[in-house]
């Protein structure tokens, strides 16, 4: 997602087995404290990147021994629902992971979020790396409301079981595995390993489960193609929505819908979860695989590493478009109504600090925003030295809200069905016209920007669908794009 971290982040997990019920009981509202500890309730949705938070929570503890983290690991697709619930019910935890949605401006216009000005002084923001901060990102109305963890690579990458790939004879001539780049080049690694696994091994695999791996199929493909929105945003080229113009969709959906008519696909694929789907991956049940970064040390865990990675397939050899990130970045946030406001921070203050950045790079969960803790020097394990080489591919992309700080005030719904609805209906054949729903999502999606653009204004806010139209931008000359603030 281009311009905030958050979003992208919201994509890097999978389901942990938390229900709705359980969920508002483990959190609680504001814990009550003895004179000498205090409880934090902390709720986040990540699995696989769990040991690098409970490593974190055992070393803040032990440095703050009166300062107890209570953590609830959500259900990851259900923690907007779960999170705006635990508003309603007044018993929101103290510091958690911001949700997708609403959008961070429209949280902050709800009075969810506590400004961490208090404590997020110039001496403190100034240890990030210049761009980490500013107005419609982390900042609205002048006031710091969270901060960025993570650094900027592809969020997605492809991987590949080696072992499946030489049973298949996929190999270069010193026997190494030979590892895809173009379309037809996964077409046919997909043709070898059909034929050589028949009804055993499977070319591909997800897990649908949860309805929200789909889309990461299309954005791993029709980003090299050309789509610079991805599967997820807007063509920043003419601030449009191009999901029913832009032929890179439609020739990737017609792609993977030749792949599923040929049996290439894990048949169980639509109903078994992403952490089962790993598992079958890792137990070389398919040979390919979309998923990012955290699914590596839980692979490595259990012993598995016989495993390649490539990202941004493209239709040609050389791409149309890249992986594209914005500056600023946000994650996780301080509860407007938290009872332990000091504590909360200083769990807050951990987290963000170049320390645990630096310990979040050496178990391979992703990059760290501090650069210096990104040096491939420090990085040992080879698979996570090959997702580090692919940074190169994520650039710097156009960003409404540098040119005109007033973008902020844009208030954009989620709308549904969503792409997530979409592509599940494409796959299962519940939908037909695939140029038609495509275009319906286009215009919903249109619709809910022209509507949030038309609120801003009326509110007296100075901005236009002009805002988020950038013509100069040429993502096909692979260079980041440097907004400069309106004159």
């Amino acid at each position: 997602m281009q311009g905030s971290r958050i979003n992208r982040r919201y994509f890097l997990m999978s389901a942990a087995a938390t229900t709705l019920g359980s969920a508002l009981v483990a959190c609680g509202g504001p814990s009550s404290s003895s004179s000498s500890t205090v409880t934090l309730n902390f709720w986040d949705y990540w699995v696989t990147q769990a040991p690098w938070v409970d490593n974190e929570i055992k070393l803040f503890q032990q440095k703050h021994p009166n300062i107890k983290i209570k953590k609830t690991t959500n259900v990851t697709d259900q923690y907007p629902n779960l999170f705006d619930l635990a508003i309603k019910s007044n018993k929101q935890p103290d510091v958690f992971m911001l949700a997708s949605t609403p959008k961070l401006n429209d949280q902050v216009a709800r009075g969810w979020l506590m400004p961490l000005d208090k404590w997020a002084t110039e001496e403190w923001r100034s240890k990030f790396p210049q761009g980490s901060f500013f107005e419609g990102n982390n900042i609205f109305n002048g006031k710091l409301y969270s901060a960025p963890l993570v650094g900027s690579a592809p969020w997605l990458q492809f991987y590949i079981n080696n072992a499946v790939f030489k049973a298949a004879g996929i190999t270069n001539p010193d026997g190494s595995v030979k590892i895809p780049q173009t379309w037809d080049d996964i077409s046919r690694a997909a043709d070898a390993i059909k034929k050589k696994g028949g009804n055993d091994v499977f070319p591909f695999g997800f897990g649908n489960g949860q309805a929200f791996i789909l889309p990461w199929w299309l954005e791993m493909f029709v980003r090299g193609a050309g789509a610079v929105g991805g599967a997820y945003d807007k063509d920043l080229r003419t601030g449009k929505y191009t999901f029913g113009t832009d032929r890179a969709y439609t020739d990737f959906i017609e792609l993977l819908l030749e792949w599923k008519k040929k049996n290439y696909f894990y048949p169980n694929s639509m109903s078994i979860s992403d952490e089962q789907a790993r598992a079958l991956f890792e137990r070389g049940k398919f040979g390919m695989t979309v998923g990012g970064v955290w699914n590596q040390p839980e692979w490595k865990q259990h012993k598995f590493t016989d495993f390649s990675l490539m990202t941004l397939p493209t239709p040609d050899e050389k791409p149309k478009g890249y992986f594209y990130h914005g500056i600023g970045g946000t994650l996780w946030g301080m509860s407007a109504k938290t009872k332990h406001a000091d504590e909360a921070w200083a769990w807050m203050d951990w987290l963000y600090s170049k320390e645990a950045g630096k310990r979040w790079v050496e178990m391979g969960e992703d990059l760290s925003v501090y650069p210096e803790n990104n040096d491939p020097a420090n990085v040992k394990d080879k698979q996570f030295a090959q997702y580090v080489a692919t940074a190169k591919l994520s650039l710097l992309a156009p960003i409404p809200e540098v040119r005109n700080p007033a973008v902020s005030q844009v208030i954009q719904n989620s709308v549904k069905p969503d792409i997530s609805d979409v592509m599940t209906g494409i796959y299962t054949g519940q939908i037909g016209d695939v140029k038609a729903a495509l275009s319906e999502l286009a215009a919903r999606m249109q619709k809910s920007l022209d509507d949030g653009i038309k609120q801003a204004q009326q509110k007296g806010h100075k901005v236009s669908a002009a805002d988020y139209a950038f013509p100069d931008w040429d993502p096909a000359a692979g260079k980041d794009y440097i907004t400069k603030p309106a004159s």
